[in-house]
């Protein structure tokens, strides 16, 4: 038995410094919450209260791991392939108001949060207690910087479109009917 946060060692180490000296936040709405957690909110997301059991095998391939927001969004892992670099799965945030994106691997996760916004948007303000020791964890352990806007801009733009429409192709196939599927191929580049 293992005392790992995860099977992912990227994320093992970003949850490491995340409960490390101060418990600082580092990024504005990150937390960590158990690792797949079953109650993280995608039964009620994706409106399958009731069916839990129907659609245990594809429940199974989404492995919540962080809240995204104060507000009720999330991370989530999208096991779309038996990979066996799970670090490089694309990674879901099902937002509360019903919005998704699409981040092609931690990596680029761990990019998106040195912007310290929940919304991604690059703004003037004070950042998190923990942003400059996050900043600078993220490039002693992966040799990675702060993305400029444009830079963070393409990484989600990249994401959706890599992964977007063959994501929501497949959530359609077991979340409700209320869902507007169609509105979410539009906004990652289908038809």
């Amino acid at each position: 038995m293992t005392d790992a946060y995860s099977p992912i060692p990227e994320l093992n180490l970003l949850k490491e410094f995340s409960d490390g000296p101060g418990e600082d936040a580092f990024s504005d709405g990150f937390e960590f919450y158990e690792y797949d957690r079953p109650d993280a909110g995608l039964v009620e997301w994706l409106g399958l209260e009731g069916r839990e059991e129907e659609v245990r095998g594809h429940l199974d391939r989404l492995t919540p791991f962080a809240q995204a927001t104060g507000s009720g969004s999330f991370w989530a892992l999208w096991r779309c392939d038996d990979r066996d670099d799970r670090a490089t799965l694309p990674v879901v945030r099902f937002g509360d108001e019903g919005d998704l994106d699409i981040v092609e691997g931690l990596r680029n996760l761990f990019l998106l949060l040195t912007i310290d916004d929940e919304s991604f948007i690059f703004q003037d303000e004070e950042h998190s207690p923990g942003h400059e020791a996050y900043v600078a964890w993220l490039r002693e352990t992966f040799g990675l910087t702060p993305p400029t806007e444009p830079e963070a801009d393409e990484i989600l733009r990249s994401g959706g479109e890599k992964y977007g429409v063959r994501f929501v192709d497949w959530l359609a196939e077991f979340g409700s009917q209320e869902i507007d599927f169609d509105s979410w191929r539009k906004e990652f580049g289908g038809s």
